[in-house]
């Protein structure tokens, strides 16, 4: 039988730091969003994420790179849909879930096939791209790891999505 090198928790909710969190500070691991997205592994920082969700309608943007599903209405407002298996693959993610993920001062959504819950890994199980595979890697892409036989893609929360689409997207008054 494998054994993960993560071991899955249920998130904290929101309030005053518990036995468990205080645990994970003081030995230095972090907290992982786990999703599925195509035939890639995603972890991302908990502490970028807002809220998972069913897929929501998603409207098409015009010169967006091909990542940029497009842009959906969350709480309100106008959010921009990245394909999380575009992001970090060839191949688009089959969505049911979206992902909301705080980006600097702005908010996008992941699209997910499955959210799969919430995992603390130590810092040693975070890899950096081999040398050969550094210069093809993408922006959004932090560190590599494994769960049990995967590969598991760290994202790096405030690449995802570029500032310069970010703020095209805000000047264009689709974002507010």
């Amino acid at each position: 039988m494998m054994r993960s090198e993560a071991t899955a928790k249920p998130a904290a909710p929101d309030g005053p730091p518990t036995e468990a969190t205080d645990a994970v500070a003081e030995t230095g691991h972090s907290q992982w969003l786990l999703c599925r997205a195509g035939e890639h592994l995603c972890a991302i920082p908990i502490e970028h994420v807002i809220e998972t969700m069913r897929l929501l309608p998603i409207e098409a943007v015009s010169g967006a790179p091909p990542y940029v599903r497009g842009l959906t209405i969350i709480r309100g407002a106008p959010v921009p849909v990245i394909d999380t298996g575009l992001l970090v693959g060839e191949r688009a993610t089959r969505s049911t879930r979206l992902v909301t993920v705080r980006t600097g001062r702005r908010t996008i959504a992941l699209t997910a096939e499955a959210v799969m819950g919430v995992s603390t890994m130590a810092p040693d199980k975070l890899s950096q791209f081999p040398p050969l595979l550094r210069a093809c890697a993408s922006e959004a892409i932090e560190a590599i790891g494994m769960l049990d036989a995967e590969l598991l893609f760290f994202l790096r929360a405030a690449r995802i999505a570029p500032e310069d689409l970010l703020d095209r997207l805000e000047f264009e008054g689709a974002l507010s």
